[in-house]
């Protein structure tokens, strides 16, 4: 599995471990930085993951910023991007399951890296139930919202 990360400068220092818990589980990983604790801005690293994801070019992407909050939200400007905040292993395990969330994003200062590696295996061992067509309509509802379709209940 090729997984995309990006972190900002409040996650540059679990960067060199998370690439090591990726690499450990068999993943290969893109590595589109920050290659400092300079100070820069989320959204760029947010983007180019949440980018290389919608194109394929990633299976899955993991962003990692002070909160996850800021990480998330802009991810999720991207079409095709699905990115979820975890800080708990049911999450991510049912975002991918339930709605085919293809990107967590992580707070480096919400969570240490032994639940950090948890959230990893959560998130990396789930599959989209595709097989559930309450997951699979649901899914296709996002997606023409996506495309600027209005939904109606």
């Amino acid at each position: 599995m090729n997984v995309a990360i990006g972190v900002d400068h409040r996650g540059f220092a679990i960067k060199s471990d998370l690439i090591s818990i990726l690499r450990a589980a068999g993943c290969d990983v893109i590595d589109f930085g920050a290659h400092s604790e300079d100070s820069v801005d989320y959204p760029d690293y947010a983007a180019v993951v949440a980018e290389a994801v919608a194109s394929g070019q990633a299976d899955r992407g993991i962003i990692v910023c002070g909160s996850g909050v800021g990480a998330c939200v802009a991810a999720n400007k991207i079409a095709g991007a699905r990115a979820g905040m975890c800080h708990d292993t049911y999450s991510a395990r049912q975002g991918v399951e339930h709605d085919d969330m293809n990107i967590l994003c992580l707070g480096s200062g919400i969570v240490g890296l032994s639940l950090i590696q948890e959230l990893v295996d959560a998130f990396l061992g789930a599959e989209f139930a595709d097989d559930e067509e309450r997951y699979v309509r649901r899914l296709h509802k996002v997606q023409a919202l996506e495309r600027g379709e209005r939904l109606s209940p």
